[in-house]
């Protein structure tokens, strides 16, 4: 991964939505995701204060960028959208200079 790229989107949910539903909505979009050109790997976690991080690595930065445009655009991430509180979303792109393995 020399020129590995972490997509990186904090959030907070819309008010209807719990937490279990929403892990179940995300791996709705499992298979969308993977059979993007040049994802890696992607975690979702929940902070204690209630702000959600989805955590994508891509392959470089064209492939993040893409994959965000097409992300918007697929009819399997609309659910997931819907759960998520207007205007909470961020979503950065950065370049990965180390990682630590297990």
């Amino acid at each position: 991964m020399k020129n590995a790229v972490a997509e990186i989107v904090t959030f907070a949910l819309a008010d209807n939505v719990k937490s279990a539903d929403f892990v179940e909505i995300s791996k709705g979009t499992e298979s969308f995701v993977r059979g993007l050109p040049g994802f890696v790997h992607r975690q979702l976690s929940e902070g204690e204060d209630g702000k959600w991080t989805d955590y994508v690595i891509w392959e470089s930065m064209e492939a993040a960028k893409s994959a965000a445009a097409e992300f918007m655009k697929a009819g399997c991430t609309a659910e997931l959208m819907a759960a998520i509180a207007p205007d909470s979303a961020s979503m950065r792109h950065e370049n990965v200079l180390w990682q630590m393995a297990a």
